[in-house]
């Protein structure tokens, strides 16, 4: 088990309505499957539970927490929760994103922008923010921060592809900012990817079958199809385990190839 005795926090670890499973609650699954008490935070909190629900029916740990991560009184509780429920904090996983209400520049609304810059960039500094003093105290921790293939890719909009940019350099900050401490920082960087956030939004807004929106999505993946949050689970398992106990600051790719198309 690579998470064995490790505790961990996924921000956004519950997820939207939908056919299959968000890359949060794949996450939080897979960490606990590994061995870690997971801490599920999310601003809906029957969501989170739903994904408690799923982790203790295998026999896991997990325990739900309900948070807004773009308030900071809000994380700073939940650092704290984390501490009095666990003792440490070993993993920060931050998932929370959202490109829904983006646009083109020139049609893009100010209110739009700042909120997916909250959404996207101002929350991962808040989470971080307030669990890094934790780490650098036990002089260990991992972080990963879910950045998104747009950050380096021609986009059509302009805020989600921004913010995301942010969180990449934000990360490699962080991890050189941290690495003194024995604190690594990574980002994961998904591609496209069947998730309910990904598929749903968009079969509901073009009144298209997810079938339509799936097939398209697939023609664009190099190796031929969309991505699960599995795929990402995988990938930030590796990143919070001693398996990657020599990398830091990295953006890893998870994207069957698609970012590749930029070289």
């Amino acid at each position: 088990m690579r998470l064995k005795d490790k505790v961990a926090i996924v921000i956004g670890g519950g997820q939207t309505v939908g056919e299959t499973i968000g890359n949060g609650r794949a996450t939080a699954i897979r960490f606990a499957r590994e061995g870690a008490a997971v801490l599920v935070v999310d601003r809906n909190m029957e969501s989170a539970q739903e994904t408690v629900g799923a982790i203790t029916a295998e026999g896991g740990s997990a325990a739900a927490m309900a948070a807004d991560v773009t308030v900071e009184a809000d994380c700073t509780s939940m650092a704290a929760e984390c501490l009095a429920r666990y003792g440490r904090i070993d993993v920060l996983h931050n998932n929370v994103g959202r490109s829904e209400g983006d646009a083109a520049t020139t049609e893009l609304k100010v209110e739009n922008w700042l909120e997916l810059m909250d959404v996207n960039l101002k929350s991962t500094f808040l989470t971080c923010k307030h669990v890094l003093p934790v780490m650098r105290e036990q002089r260990a921790g991992a972080i990963i921060n879910i950045s998104s293939t747009s950050s380096v890719c021609s986009r059509q909009t302009l805020a989600y592809k921004t913010a995301k940019a942010g969180i990449n350099a934000m990360t490699q900050n962080m991890a050189i900012e941290n690495a003194s401490y024995g604190v690594r920082v990574n980002a994961i960087l998904p591609g496209l990817m069947d998730t309910p956030m990904a598929i749903e939004r968009r079969a509901r807004e073009r009144d298209v079958a997810r079938l339509t929106v799936r097939e398209e999505r697939d023609a664009q993946v190099p190796l031929g199809k969309m991505g699960t949050a599995w795929d990402v689970a995988a990938a930030a398992t590796f990143l919070a385990s001693d398996d990657a106990a020599y990398i830091t600051g990295v953006l890893l790719a998870v994207d069957g190839g698609l970012s590749a198309r930029v070289g």
